[in-house]
């Protein structure tokens, strides 16, 4: 059994292809105007500006939709562990637009992904070294709602 998906209270009794399929055009639309020392400010002290926020979207949506290929398409497959904070560093000096753009322009390819897959796709068991038997819909409720929990900090940016 797959372990607890860690955003699964973000996600709510929201459907996971639902929320991929608006949650980045919600998030595009709360930013779009604003200013580059708005990207710069956080939703709490010592906490990731706006600006690192969107690296991270980018960043896991480009991270977790790979792991989700290769579980697809590698029989016995195990997804390897990686670190947000080590991986922050590598892109943090990208600046908003570019991530935004980055992230945005991924979830338009790996939500064609999400959208055809089978039934037995999405229930396709993989194996992680911190968590276990995972499956690729398990990946598709936790982007889903690692989503929606990062708009909740750009909103309390927004505010």
């Amino acid at each position: 059994m797959p372990v607890a998906n860690p955003y699964a209270e973000d996600l709510g009794n929201r459907k996971p292809l639902d929320a991929l399929g608006d949650t980045a055009e919600r998030i595009r639309q709360l930013v779009d105007s604003w200013t580059v020392d708005r990207f710069e400010k956080s939703y709490a002290p010592g906490k990731w500006s706006a600006r690192q926020i969107l690296v991270h979207l980018a960043q896991t949506e480009l991270a977790l939709s790979t792991r989700a290929r290769f579980a697809l398409s590698q029989p016995g497959y195990t997804a390897q562990a990686f670190s947000q904070d080590d991986w922050m560093p590598i892109d943090g000096g990208t600046d908003a637009r570019t991530a935004l753009a980055a992230y945005t322009s991924l979830r338009d390819l790996n939500l064609a992904m999400w959208k055809g897959l089978t039934q037995e796709q999405v229930d396709r068991a993989f194996s992680h070294p911190e968590y276990g038997e995972l499956t690729v819909g398990w990946i598709m409720a936790q982007m889903a709602g690692h989503d929606i929990h990062h708009l909740k900090q750009l909103q309390a940016i927004e505010k």
